[in-house]
């Protein structure tokens, strides 16, 4: 439940929350090193202060004696004893030792000896601290040395309290600061939001406000404007579609329905079987309209291609044989093998839709050619019809578009041929151009990769 709660939580607190969590870390486990350091630091400054005087007492007792200052002896039980008891020890108490561990010698009275040690920490009679002991050996004496922990500990107390204080106003202050930041870069990210809710399927020409700041959330922006212009362009594309689709198939209709309503009207006025004719016709039209529909419908979609070894050589003379029997000429010596990957079936269509166009334009005579270029075959349709105007060679792949529109219907073409064509070629990863041909006519040429695009 709780890591469901977290999912569900905003970016703001997510991302306040986790900088203030890591950042808390840091800053604890710093405050822990950075103490350690400072009161190693000091404590290594206090042995040294007590190395260098046991150090100093040791050389004065080799050169010259005891030291002159101090106690001679243990202080004896008086009535000042309790008095000498409760006395609070310097800084620094050093003491001289005995082979027996007797006191020679002392800075200043204790109730007993120090204790001997190697930088062991002890408390004194009196003291508030304890203090550190240092022993350096002098002949058959020891000399101890005590020094006081109190500027250690007073020196990490002053490190430790604007820690303990500090640091929770300083997370308290980037906890703010990083809600604020966060709040306003996602600012933009809310008004992208607000549009994109505004923004329906007839209302696909809003776009969203790009940032000016060239960062992630403008690119966000950007790329979403470029898909909205993308499905404003298949939208219209689409209802174009549609309403092109509408018309073509209106026609056959109307023709159908006007021909049966005149010989419902009028049993004697159409020659028999006229209606059977005309019907066929017709239905044979709206066949053909609706399987190219359906193709371009599928390569719309992306649909799934099967991909072999395909002779386009083979697809060009099989076609040439075909459109021979209308009578027209059809020069093939250009044609050579070439093998290509793809799909058979659709490929096919692409050299029957050339072919047909070129067919139903040319005045005697066409060619076809198969050829070998660098890294793929090409497929060249010419003609010696009247050719296509330079100005019009981009809309003749577009759907439903006819440069001679009377002599394309009288032919049966629908006007999605060539479209097919630039789809079916594209699935491929090839390309078709159009230009002049040699015969006077158009000039188709579809390239194609001897390899199939993955």
């Amino acid at each position: 439940m709780a890591d469901l709660g977290w999912r569900r939580a905003s970016v703001r607190l997510r991302t306040t929350a986790a900088a203030v969590l890591v950042v808390a870390i840091m800053l604890v486990v710093g405050g822990f090193v950075l103490v350690a350091l400072v009161r190693e630091s000091l404590l290594d400054g206090v042995e040294a202060t007590a190395e260098q005087r046991a150090s100093e007492i040791v050389d004065q007792i080799a050169t010259t004696g005891l030291p002159e200052s101090g106690v001679a002896e243990e202080p004896e039980d008086d009535e000042d004893g309790d008095e000498d008891d409760d006395l609070e020890p310097e800084e620094l108490v050093w003491q001289v030792l005995d082979a027996d561990g007797a006191v020679e010698r002392s800075s200043q009275p204790l109730a007993s000896a120090l204790p001997k040690g190697d930088h062991d920490t002890i408390d004194l009679p009196g003291g508030e601290d304890r203090y550190l002991v240092v022993t350096e050996e002098a002949g058959d004496r020891d000399v101890v040395v005590a020094v006081s922990l109190e500027d250690l500990e007073e020196s990490t107390a002053a490190l430790v309290t604007p820690l303990v204080f500090g640091l929770p106003v300083l997370l308290l202050l980037l906890g703010a600061t990083t809600w604020v930041v966060v709040t306003r870069a996602l600012a933009p990210v809310e008004r992208i939001r607000r549009e994109v809710e505004q923004i329906t399927g007839d209302r696909l020409d809003r776009r969203v406000p790009e940032p000016p700041a060239q960062d992630e959330i403008h690119r966000l922006a950007h790329t979403m404007n470029q898909m909205l212009g993308r499905l404003e362009v298949s939208r219209t594309k689409q209802q174009q579609f549609v309403a092109d689709a509408s018309h073509e198939l209106r026609s056959p209709l109307a023709s159908i329905r006007q021909t049966a309503e005149v010989a419902s009207a009028h049993p004697g006025a159409l020659p028999e079987g006229e209606l059977a004719v005309a019907v066929l016709e017709e239905g044979a039209r709206m066949q053909r309209l609706v399987e190219q529909l359906l193709m371009l419908t599928r390569a719309d979609e992306g649909a799934p291609r099967r991909s072999h070894d395909v002779d386009l050589d083979d697809l060009a003379l099989a076609e040439a044989r075909r459109v021979r029997r209308s009578g027209l000429t059809v020069d093939t010596s250009g044609v050579a093998p070439g093998r290509v990957r793809g799909d058979e079936v659709a490929l096919a269509q692409v050299v029957r839709n050339l072919v047909d166009n070129a067919a139903r334009h040319a005045d005697a005579a066409l060619a076809i050619a198969v050829r070998d270029v660098a890294g793929g075959v090409e497929l060249v349709v010419d003609d010696d019809g009247p050719g296509i105007p330079e100005a019009d060679r981009g809309r003749v792949f577009e759907r439903f578009v006819r440069l001679d529109e009377a002599r394309a219907r009288d032919a049966g073409g629908s006007g999605l041929g060539l479209a097919i064509v630039r789809e079916i070629v594209a699935s491929h990863g090839g390309t078709v151009e159009v230009s002049t041909s040699p015969l006077g006519g158009a000039r188709f040429v579809v390239r194609l990769s001897v390899v199939s695009p993955s």
